[in-house]
């Protein structure tokens, strides 16, 4: 993929991450030549250890080797996780009513991948803690291998949310490295190595979370996932967010237009206008806060279907198991019934 770089993003990540990819290529026994030249990075700009490159020199770097060598897991393991692998993971985590179901969907998933690390997710005292066990030396590829895994699943945990979810600590099984300052950026300024495992911890309330994507989000996130690996996540969608969470304080009914913008202080035209330029609509808003009502009804209550309907505001269970399957494309009783067993 050819980059289109303006030559004005701070150069940040370190080379030693570069040489981790240039290790693939020696494993795989294959010439990283034309990948370097399309990233735009100089072979000879790598003599320098401590040297840096642009995140979309990276990033470009990243997407030419996993189709190149046909591995999105670079050589880290023991069998090649074929391109593609990472967005089947997401499309397998997409369908939770929360992200903590997501989350333990993925940890789930990734041990079919590949039973050279296990992912953990674990919750004491109102933190989630992450964490990845080592089940074989990854040698040389370690320190690559455990902080993009970790990226990974933080990148797709605040995409899955439109939520930027702050570290209160992160930890790494090896010695602080030389290029340490690019940590902070990565995870949390609340840094500890030589710990006994890889682990990221976060504040409990956000396994709470529902999640606001859709397939269409999918698409799209996936024609250029690998900044979430490597950039802090920030929100696509200001307005949006707020109104949504506006919607979701409403327990009777939802409101109309004309209340919305008020809250806001614009016109009900100016409110509809600033939804439109972030992708959405005030009407999509309410149908996905409707259908985020009824998919925790669903997970989280024995309530008949038409009690649910009720309670997610639809008028009648037809009109609700229509709506729903349309929705969601699955019934009510599917839905309920996959939650529960995870499958």
């Amino acid at each position: 993929m050819a980059s289109s770089h303006t030559g004005k993003a701070a150069a940040v990540i370190p080379t030693a991450f570069v040489h981790c990819i240039l290790q693939a290529y020696v494993k795989y026994g294959a010439d990283p030549a034309a990948a370097l030249e399309k990233a735009q990075i100089p072979p000879e700009s790598l003599a320098d250890k401590n040297g840096r490159v642009t995140p979309d020199q990276f990033e470009d770097l990243n997407w030419e080797a996993m189709q190149e060598l046909d591995d999105e897991a670079l050589g880290w393991f023991s069998r090649k996780l074929p391109w593609g692998t990472y967005g089947m993971l997401c499309r397998a985590s997409l369908g939770a009513a929360t992200l903590g179901i997501a989350l333990h969907r993925w940890k789930r998933h990734h041990r079919l991948l590949t039973d050279d690390v296990l992912l953990n997710l674990d919750i004491a005292d109102g933190i989630a803690s992450i964490s990845i066990t080592e089940m074989r030396n990854l040698g040389a590829y370690r320190e690559f291998c455990l902080v993009t895994l970790l990226r990974y699943v933080l990148g797709f945990a605040c995409w899955a949310i439109d939520e930027r979810i702050p570290l209160t600590t992160a930890e790494f099984p090896y010695a602080e490295p030389q290029h340490v300052d690019i940590y902070p950026k990565l995870f949390s300024p609340k840094l500890k190595f030589s710990a006994s495992n890889a682990r990221i911890q976060f504040n409990a309330v956000f396994l709470e979370r529902p999640l606001q994507r859709d397939e269409a989000a999918i698409n799209s996130m996936l024609k250029r996932a690998l900044p979430l690996t490597v950039l802090p996540y920030k929100s696509e969608h200001q307005l949006t967010n707020q109104v949504r969470r506006l919607l979701r304080m409403t327990k009777n009914g939802l409101p109309v237009a004309e209340d919305v913008a008020s809250v806001f202080n614009l016109s009900v035209r100016s409110l509809h206008r600033h939804l439109s330029a972030e992708g959405t609509s005030l009407r999509a808003l309410k149908e996905q806060v409707q259908t985020e009502r009824a998919k925790e009804l669903l997970t989280r209550s024995a309530h008949p279907i038409k009690r649910v309907a009720f309670l997610a505001g639809f008028s009648n269970e037809k009109s609700f198991s229509r709506a729903f399957r349309i929705r969601t494309n699955e019934t009510p009783s599917a839905f309920r019934k996959k939650s529960q067993t995870g499958y």
